[in-house]
């Protein structure tokens, strides 16, 4: 696939190396450039992805930069390849790191033509129905669960402004050079609450019990668990996180699932992360 991809672009593939195999897969390419192969059908999603990139970069937001060299998105077999400027040596960030780039995201302007409206239930279903290992009953829940979120969501109290959101601001999506943090990954990118990108670092500190949570709030200025919306946030991202587990590795999910289910007493669970 990705020889067929290079090939088609007129891109160099001899030699390529992987970076990194999860849902999506990171090769990088002679010439300082990296080749993103994508989940089958998301063509659109990384169209959007090269154009926030883009949009942001526009605006002086540290992030990964497209390759606007090639035509992209290329579609093989489905799968959405894109190509990207290899950055400098890097490593992960942490939430201190993040918190000044959401904040900057965050303080944007909409850009035009709009994104969607942030969908907090994207694939959720399809995930809680390819849970091969799921009892009956747990599924039962499970979609009980996901209806009931779908409500609260729709009756969210007053927040901040709506805004930009990444949608999937974790440390993982923060490279940090030796002068520079970056922020990278924008399949999720969408207009919407905040509060959900903060959440997702709130959930690191009352979920997995990590103690990054102060640093975090210092810098970004907010304590996003003081809103009165923070629990719902909060739940349907212990839910994403639980519904992606049984996908990767069933001990983890069924760990999770029972804590939703109040079986493994209070937060934080320490929860192992997955690959």
């Amino acid at each position: 696939m990705l020889l067929r991809a290079c090939a088609r672009v007129g891109l160099p593939a001899a030699g390529a190396e992987p970076i990194r195999h999860g849902e999506n897969a990171l090769w990088r390419l002679p010439g300082g450039v990296v080749a993103r192969i994508g989940r089958a059908g998301q063509l659109v999603a990384a169209g959007r992805e090269l154009a926030v990139a883009r949009w942001l970069h526009a605006r002086g937001v540290p992030a990964v930069r497209p390759l606007d060299t090639v035509d992209q998105p290329c579609a093989v077999d489905d799968h959405p390849v894109t190509f990207w400027h290899e950055l400098p040596p890097h490593t992960a960030g942490t939430p201190a790191d993040l918190a000044p780039l959401l904040l900057r995201l965050h303080r944007l302007p909409a850009p035009w033509p709009p994104l969607a409206p942030l969908d907090p239930f994207v694939r959720l279903p399809q995930r809680l129905d390819g849970a091969s290992t799921l009892r009956p009953s747990d599924r039962r829940w499970l979609r009980e669960r996901l209806a009931a979120l779908r409500t609260a969501w729709a009756d969210l109290p007053p927040g901040l402004p709506t805004a930009v959101v990444h949608g999937d601001a974790w440390g993982g999506n923060v490279a940090v050079t030796a002068d520079t943090a970056y922020l990278l990954d924008f399949e999720r990118t969408a207009l919407g609450p905040p509060e959900w990108d903060l959440t997702a670092v709130a959930v690191e500190r009352d979920t997995f019990g990590s103690p990054s949570y102060p640093a975090f709030c210092a810098a970004y200025g907010t304590d996003v668990t003081a809103w009165p919306g923070y629990p719902t946030l909060r739940d349907i991202r212990e839910l994403r996180l639980t519904l992606f587990a049984f996908q990767h590795a069933a001990p983890e999910a069924h760990h999770r699932l029972a804590c939703l289910r109040g079986e493994r007493g209070p937060r934080p669970w320490h929860w192992t992360a997955v690959p």
